[in-house]
């Protein structure tokens, strides 16, 4: 079994769960950007969890089935369509050969999730099968879709149609958005009405946002507490000495527009870090639509902690839903 592409909508790649243990290579995780959505889609069409699916942002793709094969969508609210009839999201439907696959006007959201019972069949590299676009790794020949290709499908398990991801498990971004944050190393850098300024603000997502990282504006400019340049860092006040990024790590160049660090980012820099967006939130910000107002909110470490086995929870109860 075969899909070929007709048309590749916006940045379509193939994406699975990642690709972790290379960061100190500075080869990112990657993967899906919205790993709870990547899973639900899955399990609705019989896969394992980590089976690749296609990503696409804003714009969904036109794709054509050579045979019979389970479907679901999930993230982003963008209505499938099969042969033009509009398709429930965050459930498994059937696709017949012959037929095509289209997508409607995004409504909320950002990325689109889309699993294929079987899997998408292409060659794992380092583990996994995630495109990373900037290194030419994985997926599709290192890419994006384009219109002519033709993507292999695995071997299906037995699944049925009509199995739908309850609402209550459907978590999606507030308005604004509530991103919950560590805060981290460098905080000390900032004076302390910066500190305060930084989790009192709204902010809204950038243009500039995508799998690499999410840039934020509209905060007042941060101020740092002065100091003498240290040897081998940059003269801005926001520089460092280079050091590791965490996955999640919020720079602030120049002390003016956030940037949170995500899947396909690098590994380290120059720049300090304001702290870490917690990893039960940064499904969130896969989501996030340009000029989505956003806060930042102040935990501690125990309350991330406490928030991932929350999300560890969800995760069991969507298992056990769909089992």
């Amino acid at each position: 079994m075969a899909i070929k592409v007709l048309h590749h909508g916006l940045a379509t790649t193939v994406q699975d769960l990642g690709r972790p243990g290379y960061f100190h290579l500075g080869i990112p995780v990657g993967g899906a950007m919205d790993r709870f959505a990547m899973r639900a889609a899955n399990l609705l069409v019989g896969n394992d969890e980590g089976a690749a699916g296609l990503e696409a942002v804003f714009i969904g793709p036109k794709l054509e089935f050579t045979e019979d094969a389970l479907v679901a969508v999930t993230g982003a609210d963008m209505p499938a369509k099969v042969d033009g009839v509009v398709q429930p999201g965050w459930t498994a439907f059937k696709v017949k050969a012959g037929q095509t696959l289209t997508f409607d006007f995004l409504k909320s959201g950002a990325r689109i999730l889309i699993a294929v019972s079987g899997g998408i069949d292409v060659p794992e590299a380092l583990g996994s099968r995630s495109t990373y676009p900037i290194g030419a790794l994985g997926g599709y020949k290192g890419r994006p879709l384009a219109a002519g290709d033709e993507l292999p499908v695995g071997k299906a398990s037995l699944s049925s149609e009509g199995r739908t991801v309850p609402e209550a498990l459907r978590r999606t971004p507030g308005l604004p958005a509530a991103l919950r944050v560590v805060p981290g190393l460098y905080w000390h850098r900032l004076t302390e009405a910066s500190q305060e300024n930084f989790f009192a603000d709204e902010w809204k997502v950038a243009n500039e946002a995508d799998r690499m990282g999410y840039r934020f504006k509209g905060g007042r400019k941060l101020d740092f507490v002065a100091r003498d340049q240290p040897f081998g860092a940059g003269s801005d006040p926001s520089n460092i000495v280079d050091s590791c990024y965490p996955y999640g790590s919020i720079q602030v160049p120049g002390g003016t527009e956030p940037i949170i660090l995500h899947r396909d980012a690098v590994s380290g820099g120059g720049y300090f870090m304001v702290g870490t967006v917690i990893s039960a939130d940064m499904d969130l910000i896969g989501q996030l639509q340009p000029h989505t107002p956003t806060r930042f909110v102040k935990v501690t470490m125990e309350e991330a902690l406490a928030a991932r086995k929350a999300r560890q929870a969800s995760l069991a109860q969507l298992r056990e839903a769909l089992a």
